[in-house]
């Protein structure tokens, strides 16, 4: 099923290009990561430990401005990769007694996700669950700004955000969502077994059925100059208190 999933995938959006040292090394480090084909200065290959049967196509620099976003920093490196293979939420619930895990409710921007995802590595999530419809797919620009860790943390896509938090709730998963209008204060609401915390996008924040789905509502407690976050950023402050209980 998860092969035919990412045949699909690979089918309606075609393949990624990542780009970037970081992103591009941990793709070629990653056993689980298909890299079809890499794009390459011949200055950044002598960097590379390039594994045997990956093909290489050396570019000058201007020509690998055509694999990536205008401007974008590719550091003589581009990636053309296969989506990882799909992953059942059921798969990563099991995760020791401390486990956080981390749900996005419409967070679409690219650029934060990519951001989400390296501090979900940074503090030992267990994966970042996202509904299909209404999130980035894998692409250079989330591989960039996750510098690596989208090799490191898995990437739950979900039909149902709802019903998935009822199933982090039947694993043991205390479900957190993070709204600025709660009363309640993050460091109180966590508890020192699961977590699951729950955030939304910014502007519109957490839907209502989702916020109906998590155990509690809390904040982060920011200065009442500033309404409220960015949501990576927010969501980087969240994972650290997780990671600290």
């Amino acid at each position: 099923m998860a092969k035919r999933g990412r045949a699909r995938k690979e089918a309606r959006r075609g393949l990624p290009h990542f780009y970037g040292r970081h992103a591009v090394e941990a793709a070629l480090d990653n056993p689980d990561r298909d890299v079809r084909k890499l794009f390459l200065t011949r200055e950044a290959a002598a960097t590379l430990e390039i594994p045997d049967g990956i093909p290489v196509q050396f570019c000058e620099v201007t020509d690998l401005a055509r694999h990536v976003p205008k401007d974008a920093p590719h550091q003589g490196m581009v990636a053309e990769v296969a989506p990882l293979e799909d992953l059942l939420l059921g798969d990563v619930l099991d995760a020791g007694d401390r486990a956080t895990l981390l749900f996005l409710d419409q967070v679409t921007d690219p650029h934060n996700v990519g951001a989400i995802f390296r501090s979900a590595a940074a503090f030992d999530a267990v994966a970042v669950v996202t509904q299909d419809r209404h999130a980035p797919p894998e692409s250079g620009v989330v591989a960039k700004a996750a510098s690596g860790a989208l090799e490191l943390v898995p990437w739950i896509r979900v039909v149902n955000l709802s019903r998935a938090l009822e199933e982090a709730a039947e694993a043991g998963y205390w479900r957190i969502g993070l709204a600025g209008e709660s009363d309640a204060l993050l460091a109180d609401a966590l508890t020192p077994g699961r977590n699951a915390l729950v955030l939304g996008a910014e502007g519109e924040g957490l839907r209502h059925n989702v916020g109906e789905h998590c155990d509690t509502l809390a904040k982060l407690p920011i200065s009442e100059r500033m309404e409220s976050l960015n949501v990576s950023n927010a969501a980087a402050i969240a994972l650290y208190a997780a990671a600290q209980r």
